[in-house]
């Protein structure tokens, strides 16, 4: 049975355009758990990207949702636009109500040494990955009310741990997330609200040949890459009320890659 407004927690879920993607199978855990989900898509990137646009997902990905017993809406949004953090933040409110669960999954990513960085393309990498995903965070944190059970989590891809040298806007950016979570915490403790961010590690979304598959698998001590929903599992942890204590928390959950 579809719970009612008063009853439900509402996540909204950034970058959710593709069902084989992270943010379509975190949706799907925190569904599995009860919550209302919002969820956010912009194709135009995608079309960009070798992988292409997935543009029946939203559709798919809402159906599949509404099938597990919760509200869903899906919303094209362009975060790279300084405006759309509180709009879509209404949008949300109007269909669903307030949003409890903010989870920062949507990236601008688009490889790049230090031959090929240019103004660009640090620009269109800080429009998504650090005004965007910040504004959004801050918005959200300004209009949660609950008093406790509030949750922002932010996606980073472990540049602390060691160079990402062909990506290097992309780096820059997510450190800068991962710096971002720690202070945000601090600040907003006191609104019963924590922030952190999980590192998935190399996850199979559809962007891997078979010969990096095959390359990184032999290198991890599972034996193998790491799966959208090993991801969702963590974040959908995160958003729990067992999760309440972890806060400004980097995790890298990594299937042990690093150490073996």
């Amino acid at each position: 049975m579809t719970q009612s407004p008063q009853q439900s927690r509402i996540a909204l879920v950034t970058g959710a355009s593709r069902r084989i993607g992270i943010g379509a199978a975190i949706c799907k855990a925190l569904a599995a758990q009860g919550l209302d989900i919002a969820f956010t898509y912009w194709h135009p990137y995608d079309q960009q990207m070798d992988w292409g646009a997935d543009e029946n997902a939203p559709d798919l990905l809402t159906a599949e949702l509404q099938a597990m017993g919760v509200r869903c809406m899906a919303i094209s949004a362009d975060l790279s636009q300084a405006d759309t953090p509180a709009r879509l933040l209404d949008q949300v409110e109007e269909q669903l109500g307030s949003v409890s669960v903010l989870v920062n999954n949507a990236a601008y990513s688009v490889s790049g040494d230090y031959q090929q960085l240019d103004a660009q393309s640090l620009d269109a990498h800080y429009a998504v990955n650090i005004r965007g995903a910040f504004l959004v965070s801050v918005e959200f944190a300004r209009r949660f009310k609950a008093g406790r059970g509030g949750r922002i989590i932010n996606m980073t891809s472990g540049q602390s741990l060691g160079p990402m040298s062909g990506e290097l806007a992309y780096a820059a950016t997510k450190g800068a997330v991962e710096a971002f979570t720690l202070s945000l915490a601090g600040g907003v403790a006191k609104l019963g609200i924590t922030v952190n961010a999980v590192d998935p590690g190399a996850t199979d979304t559809g962007w891997m040949t078979p010969e990096i598959k095959a390359a990184i698998a032999q290198s991890m001590p599972s034996g193998r890459v790491g799966l959208p929903e090993d991801a969702a599992r963590l974040v959908a942890f995160l958003a729990s009320e067992e999760a309440e204590w972890i806060t400004g928390e980097i995790i890298h959950s990594r299937g042990g890659a690093g150490w073996a």
